[in-house]
């Protein structure tokens, strides 16, 4: 008998067993004590837990460890949530918190015998970590300051909560053939990043103030590496039925045959947009709206950073970088405090690691901040912390080759350290391996993990710069490749180059200028003014 495929060993673990029902199994291994089957470690992902890698383990250690993904709501977390957050990663989770590019917080080093607890205690605040992980409905990811922001063009958060019930726990939906990432989002800024959706609603304004919502599909990136395609625009009142049609038609017309060919995006590729589009509207009863294409605001400049007044009477919201999501137990309890103090109750997590105080009382920003500052939280980052993401990394990830956290918070303060006056708007990723956690296509300068040799012949794990991504609708571009392996002590200084050759040239755009620096598929760093 042919041994099966990855692909084939998934689809008959998820059919022997749903995976909501491994929560029973959770409950049995952490009373019990016995090892985890391994077909339930890949259910395990159903309620957001990855085994880790053991790269901070003591040799002596045999422990199972798991990151545990927790949903924040239309990233939401006020001011329980987080001390609960902030008592379970310091008590289960060895201090580890980490804020998400899908608006969620994940914390590591989580043992099966506290789960029980851990679930018990995220229950009590409204948290969850069911499909936060797995071939299901991830977190919604919407704008953070719906609602607030008086140039949004919709507040879009009905319309959230509406779609993420919808897929709470939906046990027709518990089965996809991959994740299934949507967004929804009224910003003016457009900050939800449509382009890299599997689905997407997007406020657009047209004439007589009518707001209707681009609705795109099929976009990704790794394996599914594609921009989403725009098959026209719907009102308001029509999202969660295009979200219902979408969905059901993936799971059952989804390719299942190989998991790296599994995502929406690949099934589009497969039927052709238009096919797609004909299927969707035949389920819908409607044919999407016909408009002109819109133009969106280029990636790096979607941001929501500094103080700024809400559309609530004396209220603002405050918008805040943190080093590439970290955040920990001691930064959630003194974040919760600082909120406390001045009289606010909640913020929004953002789809760049970051997050936005939403119900700071006007009369208390200029204090509220000044606080922020003392704990490393900058309402006014300078461009480097303010958009360098970085993922998991090789400290926890099984499939990362290279370090990413500690480095990314370095390359951001040395890039300040050297140049304190840059004022300009650059995105930067630093991703531990191939499959984009952090984004490092679509990013100004990018850093992707990999295994060369170096100049004395030894294979080593540093990264490849790719430079020149960018989100930006119909104008959206991929990172390049440079071909450059980057060691990981030579990372500060090659930025630094770049960026220092950027200044000295004539142009204005970041973006723009990393691109033009490869010619005819070549870059030599060497060359840089």
């Amino acid at each position: 008998m042919a041994k099966e495929t990855a692909a084939q060993r998934i689809q008959r673990i998820k059919l022997e067993k749903n995976g909501l029902d491994v929560i029973k199994d959770i409950h049995r291994y952490a009373i019990s004590g016995e090892d985890v089957d391994s077909e339930d470690i890949d259910r395990f992902k159903w309620y957001g837990l990855y085994t880790q890698n053991k790269n901070l383990q003591a040799s002596d250690d045999e422990t199972l460890y798991f990151m545990l993904r927790v949903k924040l709501l239309q990233g939401s977390m006020n001011l329980k949530q987080m001390r609960v957050a902030a008592g379970i990663s310091r008590e289960f989770a060895r201090d580890t918190a980490n804020f998400t590019t899908r608006q969620s917080v994940q914390f590591h080093f989580i043992q099966v015998r506290d789960l029980p607890e851990i679930f018990y205690r995220l229950k009590s605040v409204g948290l969850t970590s069911i499909f936060a992980a797995g071939d299901v409905p991830r977190n919604v990811v919407t704008c953070p300051v719906s609602g607030v922001d008086k140039n949004e063009l919709y507040d879009v958060r009905e319309i959230t909560k509406e779609v993420n019930d919808y897929f709470d726990g939906n046990i027709d939906l518990v089965n996809l053939p991959r994740k299934y990432k949507v967004g929804i989002s009224g910003c003016a800024k457009h900050c939800m990043g449509h382009e890299i959706q599997d689905l997407s609603f997007t406020a657009v304004e047209f004439e007589n103030d009518r707001i209707l919502f681009d609705v795109s599909v099929g976009g990704g990136l790794a394996s599914n590496n594609q921009f989403a395609h725009h098959i026209g625009y719907v009102d308001a009142s029509k999202i969660l039925e295009v979200v219902k049609s979408v969905s059901v038609l993936y799971q059952a017309q989804g390719l299942r045959e190989n998991r790296r060919k599994a995502r929406l995006g690949h099934l589009i590729t497969a039927w052709g947009i238009e096919k797609f589009k004909a299927e969707v509207e035949k389920s819908l009863g409607f044919e999407f709206e016909a408009e002109k294409t819109q133009e969106y605001t280029p990636y790096a400049k979607r941001e929501h950073f500094g103080v700024h007044e809400s559309k609530v009477d004396n209220k603002s919201y405050v918008g805040c970088a943190i080093n590439g999501g970290g955040i920990g137990a001691k930064g959630l309890e003194d974040l919760a405090d600082i909120l406390q103090k001045h009289g606010a109750t909640t913020i929004k997590t953002t789809t760049t690691q970051n997050f936005v105080a939403i119900d700071v009382p006007s009369d208390a920003t200029a204090s509220f901040v000044e606080d922020l500052s003392a704990i490393s939280i900058d309402a006014n980052p300078s461009p480097f912390k303010a958009r360098t993401l970085s993922c998991t990394g090789m400290k926890f990830c099984k499939f990362a080759i290279s370090e990413t956290k500690d480095t990314a918070v370095a390359l951001a303060e040395h890039l300040h350290e050297t140049f304190p006056d840059f004022n300009e708007t650059v995105s930067i990723s630093v991703n531990g391996c191939p499959n984009s956690c952090a984004h490092p296509s679509i990013v100004d300068i990018g850093l992707i993990g990999s295994k060369f040799k170096n100049e004395d012949g030894e294979t080593i794990a540093g990264f490849e710069l790719i430079l020149g991504g960018t989100l930006e609708g119909d104008k959206s571009r991929y990172g390049q490749k440079t071909k450059l392996k980057v060691e990981p002590k030579d990372i500060n200084n090659t930025v630094e180059k770049i960026i220092s050759s950027y200044i000295k040239s004539s142009q204005n755009n970041v973006g723009l200028y990393v691109r033009d620096l490869i010619k005819d598929g070549e870059f030599d760093i060497n060359n840089l003014k």
